[in-house]
């Protein structure tokens, strides 16, 4: 029978395979939400003017981009979504991330007002009070 002997010469270490690996996999996870974040902003829409538009601040607040179609549809996060889940949605998200949430409105200025008027009132239901537009800036 053979017995196996200590080795004095053979040293210790950690195995840093698994942490690469997961590093790895934050990297990719934060690239790709980073990615769907600015693609919600870049849906092409004929957004209004305004002499007075103000610069957008990198805020820590959780932010919600609801987009308005001229035919007065909505899409969330991407996907398309109905009047009637707008506060649900608002109430589940902000009890979620807790009470500091901005919704910011990217609506075409060809949608009509009636298109808007369901994503304020969702607002206010769901108790979100930091309520934005988005526009673009006329230049001077």
């Amino acid at each position: 029978m053979h017995i196996p002997r200590y080795k004095p010469y053979q040293k210790l270490g950690f195995n840093m395979t698994p942490m690469i690996d997961v590093v790895f996999l934050l990297i990719i996870f934060f690239l790709v939400s980073s990615h769907l974040a600015k693609q919600e902003t870049q849906i092409q829409l004929a957004l209004p003017t305004a002499v007075s538009a103000a610069d957008d601040d990198l805020a820590d607040k959780r932010r919600l981009t609801i987009n308005i179609g001229e035919d007065g549809s909505y899409s969330l996060a991407g996907r398309p979504i109905t009047a009637d889940r707008l506060p649900e949605q608002f109430a589940a998200v902000r009890e979620k991330e807790g009470g500091d949430i901005e919704v910011r409105i990217r609506g075409s200025r060809l949608a009509p007002y009636s298109a808007a008027e369901p994503i304020m009132v969702a607002c206010t239901r769901a108790g979100i009070w930091d309520v934005s537009w988005a526009v673009y800036r006329e230049p001077k």
